[in-house]
């Protein structure tokens, strides 16, 4: 079944590639892109690959980490390059020597570990699923995952499939008990992105449930969730030999305008009022209110479905819905909200469970079709990101 799977998923990403050229090549870019892609020149088909914060993760793999206070804008000294974290531009780097030291190998790297990443991913995700389901259903949640309208990420030179692939593995060896194995594969995750430690709840109610009664195996439990947290301690040790700050990062993406703590609601019930209220005044005359609208609607999705992801499949699931939709929410931005539900694995299993044949095909052809919009948008440079 891995083979069908991944077979699969090389496919759909390959299909994904060139529709993104056909779109490059029939319609306008929306603004200028700030980066100038893998070649330095425009490539109808490579420049699909490498918009918005692909430049972050080229400039991090391919010179590094440095810290200046109140450092230029662009380039190697800018302090905001810390919000992002090391565990895909090391990837990105290491993988890309194997192609050569051009900068463009650099971007090739980065392609082949998101791809690779999405693939392993999504094999996991149908091992993952089949411990609560059965095969067909396990087959669906990958289908769901595949073509949710944010999946688009996935393939591109960001690090949403590298960040899947460690969270799912390191749900599925705590399942399974293999507790340091899933201890590495969270602490990956937990470096991969500023929110992948809050894997750390879900992965400890396991612990606590799963874990036999003796010694040895509590404390091998207790010993991989040390590993998932070392994941954030590691990288939070490096940044304050960096920069004097531990939590250097945290403050980097304060000063982009991102404040988290406040009422998670508050967001999604402004959107929810503006557009029960005056929708195309809304839409039309906003400029941001499209893009607006299509994360806070993926997160309210999401929220309402929690409940059920917790009654279906239990208390792991919820806390890492729940944990991984507060900290986004709390900030009171829309922006990312879309890619943020995207690695959610636990919706997609639950959504795997519809009974009703009918619904299922309904859920699946409008996020394609929701899919090629958003894939539309961000190859064309709107801020969708």
């Amino acid at each position: 079944m891995w083979v069908t799977i991944g077979s699969a998923a090389i496919a759909f990403r390959l299909f994904s590639a060139v529709l993104a050229f056909l779109i490059n090549v029939l319609l306008p870019d929306y603004q200028p892109e700030q980066f100038k892609g893998m070649w330095g020149a425009a490539s109808p088909f490579w420049d699909t690959f490498t918009r918005y914060d692909s430049g972050w993760y080229y400039q991090i793999a391919r010179n590094g980490y440095a810290f200046v206070v109140g450092g230029p804008s662009v380039g190697v000294g800018k302090p905001g390059k810390i919000a992002y974290f090391p565990v895909y531009p090391f990837l990105m780097r290491s993988v890309g020597r194997l192609f050569g030291r051009a900068p463009s190998d650099v971007i090739l790297g980065g392609i082949f570990v998101s791809w690779a990443a999405f693939v392993l991913g999504m094999i996991a995700l149908y091992y993952l699923a089949r411990l609560d389901l059965s095969r067909p259903h396990a087959r669906r949640a990958v289908l769901l995952a595949a073509v949710f309208p944010f999946a688009f990420f996935y393939g591109v030179v960001y690090s949403e499939s590298t960040y899947l692939a460690f969270a799912v593995a390191s749900f599925y060896c705590f399942r399974t008990r293999h507790w340091l194995l899933g201890g590495v594969s969270g602490g990956l995750a937990a470096a991969t992105r500023p929110n992948g430690v809050l894997i750390v709840p879900a992965l400890a109610w396991i612990a606590w449930r799963s874990a036999e009664t003796n010694a040895r195996d509590r404390t091998m439990a207790l010993l991989g969730l040390a590993l998932v947290a070392g994941g954030l301690g590691a990288y939070s040790f490096y940044v304050y030999r960096l920069s004097g700050n531990p939590f250097e990062w945290a403050a980097s993406i304060q000063r982009w305008g991102y404040y988290p703590g406040g009422a998670p609601w508050l967001a999604l019930l402004r959107l929810v009022r503006v557009l029960a209220t005056h929708p195309y005044a809304y839409l039309a005359g906003e400029r941001l209110a499209p893009y607006d609208t299509l994360n806070g609607l993926a997160a309210l999705l999401f929220v309402i479905a929690t409940p059920f992801v917790w009654r279906r499949l239990g208390a792991p699931y919820g806390l890492f819905m729940l944990a991984n939709l507060w900290l986004p929410l709390s900030s009171g931005q829309y922006e990312g909200l879309g890619r943020y539900c995207a690695v959610m694995f636990p919706f997609f299993i639950w959504a795997a469970t519809i009974r009703s044949r009918v619904i299922f095909t309904c859920a699946v052809v409008c996020s394609a079709m929701l899919y090629t919009l958003c894939l539309t948008l961000f190859t064309k440079i709107h801020p969708l990101f």
